[in-house]
């Protein structure tokens, strides 16, 4: 290994940390807002949504991201009338292609995650939610969702570090991120351990930033609160069913 490689990758990789970020963020906010309606047809009292919402997660969650990227960016531009459709611009761009395509996988693994925290709610709470005269609306915004997010908000800090390792396959349809960068200088300089030790120790420390966001997020908005209670209480308990 040579020192001297090691530290020229290191300015090389960091030239597509910027990208890296945005497509992780952006992929990441794409994949909850997707996730929480997708939860709410998994858990729906209706039999053809259910199905709907189960085919989605089973098709998106059973196929390599790799393919559905492709697909997304290659295969769709073979068709006329997505090249003529208000959401070509889109389309053609491979970095909205990787958030969204990322973004859309994402989703699949977030809406079960949240559709199984719904399930371990008791079903006396909904129960006293009725006697008490609160809407199905309050009941879902006040009573369903703060415990919910309670007892899945571990799950989804590991998502958004998923996402970031998932936004290294963008460097397969041109985008210059990290590992983007980091192969066109290997291309060049045919020195690919260097490369990639750098890449894969700035992915870590990326990582590792996140981690330690989600870990300080859940000490200030739930600790104070006692809602870490809930997950405790809900162990056994008949699951209930919430309509959409």
């Amino acid at each position: 290994m040579s020192l001297e490689m090691l530290l020229r990758a290191i300015p090389v990789v960091l030239t597509g940390l910027k990208l890296t970020l945005l497509i992780t963020l952006a992929a990441f906010a794409v994949g909850q807002i997707v996730a929480l309606p997708v939860a709410l047809g998994r858990v729906s009292k209706f039999r053809l949504l259910r199905g709907a919402t189960w085919l989605y997660t089973f098709l998106l969650r059973g196929s390599p991201l790799l393919v559905q990227l492709f697909i997304l960016y290659y295969g769709l531009a073979q068709f006329p009338a997505v090249r003529s459709s208000v959401f070509w611009p889109i389309l053609r761009d491979p970095v909205y292609c990787a958030i969204l395509a990322i973004g859309i996988n994402s989703s699949a693994y977030v809406a079960e995650v949240i559709a199984g925290g719904i399930r371990k709610i008791p079903a006396g709470q909904f129960e006293a939610c009725i006697s008490l005269g609160l809407s199905r609306r309050r009941t879902f915004i006040d009573v369903v969702l703060p415990q919910t997010y309670r007892a899945i908000f571990p799950s989804i800090g590991n998502e958004i570090i998923l996402v970031l390792k998932a936004s290294s396959l963008a460097s397969a349809v041109t985008v210059m991120e990290m590992t983007g960068a980091a192969r066109a200088f290997t291309a060049k300089t045919y020195a690919p351990f260097e490369v990639f030790i750098v890449a894969g120790l700035v992915y870590l420390l990326v990582g590792f930033v996140f981690s330690l966001i989600f870990r300080v997020s859940e000490s200030a908005l739930f600790r104070s609160t006692g809602l870490g209670s809930s997950k405790a209480a809900a162990a056994g308990r008949r699951p209930a069913e919430v309509a959409s």
